[in-house]
């Protein structure tokens, strides 16, 4: 990949919410905007702050997801919703699933047609056009990155998920807010951090040419390195959470590089039917098992990342890494999250065809992935 675009408009400070979010609804003239959120970020009473953030002139809908993933009967909802109420733009307050939603929400509101014909699987890139309507992604975890990508993850009501990717879904403004994330349980902690871990590691490893992406990656992974246990195991320390958030955006600015093996594995278990896995804690569990198949292709660059993240005392990064895990509280095996043998082989097929095996440093086949899934057993 040779694209080297950074465009995204972030506001990045303590308690920054009200004061960004006031001075972007005005810059984008935006007066009713559709808050999709879902149900974990409203019992946290988080949303209560983002309506008392909003000007007084500003009317607003809101729709919470009653589930942690994007579905598009969720979307379908809540696309009627936006029309009906003759909202002008949309708000995604919370995790990565959320700001999807909003995403999959608004390319459903602005175009016509069932939202599979846009799956990028189906070439459905080339037919979203820039009449999306704005988004503003404030996050309320510190792994996606969703707020600055043009990619969202869908869950179809019958069948495998779907990515829509194009760079109109790119929200228009990202609100990153430390504060949001101070009351994140433990549990998700650790799992989206490892997802920003991840992300850091795999676009730094892809053989792509962009050095701005290198350098952003590096520095997440420091980041991360300092800061991840201590944000899971003391919650309320803000420095640990700002780290984290900053680990997360970075992890998010260099993905235009590419992922790898273990983002193709993690999304093609994600999407098997039947199945509801968390795609950081899945990312966890693989990351070492990709890391050994990808050492011979990936040269020095391997000892960098081990001299960044400083896991172990040995320099082992692989077993770093296991223990990192262990240390957070996170499964070790696949069997452990609920992933039998009967879905590695359909997953290991769809992991070869992910978008993001193309950018894996090596060459990987889906019987190299069922391996590997089975070595993670």
């Amino acid at each position: 990949m040779s694209l080297i675009n950074y465009l995204t408009k972030i506001h990045f400070a303590d308690n920054v919410l009200e004061e960004a979010l006031a001075a972007e609804l005005e810059l984008i003239d935006l007066h009713r905007p559709l808050i999709v959120t879902d149900a974990g970020v409203a019992d946290a009473g988080l949303t209560a702050r983002l309506i008392d953030g909003l000007p007084a002139a500003h009317d607003q809908e809101m729709f919470v997801a009653d589930s942690g993933r994007a579905s598009e009967s969720a979307c379908r909802t809540a696309a009627e919703l936006y029309r009906n109420a003759g909202c002008d733009g949309l708000i995604a307050f919370g995790g990565g699933s959320v700001i999807d939603l909003a995403k999959a929400i608004a390319l459903r509101a602005s175009h016509d047609g069932p939202l599979d014909q846009y799956a990028a699987h189906e070439g459905g890139v080339i037919r979203i056009r820039n009449v999306i309507p704005p988004i503003i992604a404030i996050p309320t975890t510190a792994g996606t990155g969703s707020e600055v990508v043009g990619t969202a993850t869908i869950m179809p009501d019958d069948g495998t998920a779907f990515v829509l990717r194009s760079s109109y879904l790119i929200p228009k403004v990202a609100i990153c807010d430390p504060t949001l994330t101070l009351a994140l349980p433990a549990e998700l902690t650790a799992g989206t951090g490892m997802d920003a871990l991840t992300h850091c590691i795999e676009t730094y490893l892809s053989m792509a040419y962009n050095p701005p992406a290198d350098g952003i990656a590096l520095d997440g992974l420091r980041r991360v390195a300092a800061n991840i246990e201590r944000a899971v195991h003391e919650g309320a320390d803000l420095d640990a959470r700002r780290e984290m958030m900053a680990a997360a955006l970075n992890g998010a600015l260099a993905l235009q590089k590419g992922l790898g093996g273990v983002h193709a594995i993690s999304n093609a278990l994600g999407a098997l039917p039947g199945y509801d896995l968390h795609h950081g804690t899945l990312n966890a569990v693989l990351l070492p098992h990709v890391i050994e198949f990808n050492a011979p292709a990936v040269g020095e660059r391997l000892d960098a990342v081990a001299s960044v993240v400083r896991l172990d005392r040995n320099g082992d990064l692989v077993a770093g890494l296991v223990r990192l895990a262990e240390r957070l509280g996170l499964p070790a095996r696949l069997n452990e999250v609920g992933v039998d043998k009967s879905a590695i082989a359909d997953a290991a097929a769809l992991a070869e065809r992910d978008f993001t095996n193309r950018t894996n440093p090596r060459r990987a086949h889906a019987a190299d992935y069922l391996r590997l899934m089975r070595a993670a057993l």
